[in-house]
């Protein structure tokens, strides 16, 4: 049960109405900043000497126990020191944590380090989870959105013997790849004419009003058109047809996740969570509940089904298009004890940024 000092009603596990009276909200702060930083339970003593009004260890305490039977801290035994539990970490972060905003120099810095002079969105959104991710120390993640819109450009490219890139550009600047079995020793005029045609008839065109015109022109001309180029034509609509279904995951920094693993049972958990990130399809229901927020969202520990088990928090933060539609995500997973002052604006920004590029 909890003391007056601490009210507590709870709504269900990750919504709690935890009311806190200033000695309180000042010793589970301090922990919380504590643990941050160095991943450690946290004592008593040290606390008392931190603390704005003098009290004594034995006070701190007894806190720091009413604290606990409210469910935000615990601790390995009954000696330790304490640290915040995935509640805790949630009630801070919902209710005490102190985001300000990025000062001018913080964002031209996040502009010039992501932006860089990307030639492609994808070098753009390369770049921006590999600043995400060396800002954070945790994995950076983004949703590329789908390839929309009418085509602008696409080729296809010999890189070996029986292999062909098949490169498409849309009209708003998204560029996607995918290799193609081509036969063994096709000549380079071959894919040099089809990319032609293709060009000729997908420029400025949906997918569908391109697919109906091929299908005529197949039809009409079907012994001018010999069963190669028939195959490469159908390729290079498939490719484009497969890239329009689905948003493309792009993760990097896994390895940094490693970084803060202190036990063997920790370093299975990591790796199991690893597993999941590389296994993309499993990040689908996050990606939807970030599509059908308002703003940036907030996973901490198991509060998020995906990474629960491994003590991981996610931070993500969806991106627009000229439109004000939802068409991607960028964050960060890393440890329930991730930097979230310093990660939760920079996620942000570098989403709206990301936006605005879209808007152009």
């Amino acid at each position: 049960m909890t003391t007056d000092k601490i009210k507590s009603v709870i709504k269900n596990k990750f919504s709690p109405i935890i009311e806190l009276d200033k000695r309180s909200k000042e010793i589970f702060s301090l922990i919380v900043d504590d643990y941050v930083t160095t991943g450690e339970p946290v004592g008593s003593r040290k606390l008392s000497s931190r603390l704005d009004e003098k009290l004594s260890p034995a006070s701190v305490r007894n806190v720091m126990s009413d604290l606990q039977d409210a469910g935000l801290l615990t601790s390995s035994h009954s000696s330790a020191g304490r640290y915040p539990t995935d509640l805790g970490m949630k009630f801070f972060v919902d209710g005490l944590l102190q985001v300000g905003k990025l000062s001018k120099n913080e964002c031209s810095k996040i502009k010039k380090n992501f932006l860089g002079s990307p030639t492609n969105f994808e070098q753009m959104y390369d770049n921006a989870i590999h600043m995400l991710s060396g800002l954070s120390d945790c994995a950076g993640l983004v949703v590329a959105p789908k390839l929309e819109g009418g085509m602008k450009h696409i080729e296809f490219v010999p890189v070996g013997k029986e292999q062909a890139l098949v490169i498409m550009v849309s009209e708003n600047g998204l560029i996607e790849n995918r290799l193609i079995k081509v036969p063994r020793g096709l000549p380079s005029s071959t894919l040099i004419e089809i990319s032609n045609y293709l060009n000729s008839v997908l420029k400025g065109r949906s997918l569908s009003e391109s697919q109906k015109i091929i299908d005529d022109e197949i039809k009409t001309h079907k012994e001018d058109i010999d069963n190669v180029s028939k195959s490469l034509i159908d390729q290079g609509i498939a490719c484009w047809a497969d890239v329009s279904k689905k948003n493309k995951l792009i993760i990097t920094g896994t390895s940094k996740l490693l970084e803060d693993v202190t036990a063997l049972e920790q370093l299975e958990n990591i790796r199991i969570l690893i597993e999941r990130l590389e296994n993309k399809e499993n990040l689908i229901g996050i990606i939807k509940e970030t599509q059908e927020a308002e703003g940036l969202q907030i996973f901490i520990g198991s509060e998020n089904n995906l990474f629960g088990m491994t003590g991981c928090s996610t931070i993500i933060s969806p991106f627009r298009n000229k439109n004000k539609e939802i068409i991607g995500a960028i964050g960060v997973v890393g440890p329930m004890r991730i930097n979230y002052a310093k990660i939760i604006p920079v996620v942000d920004y570098t989403a709206k940024l990301l936006g605005e590029s879209f808007e152009i």
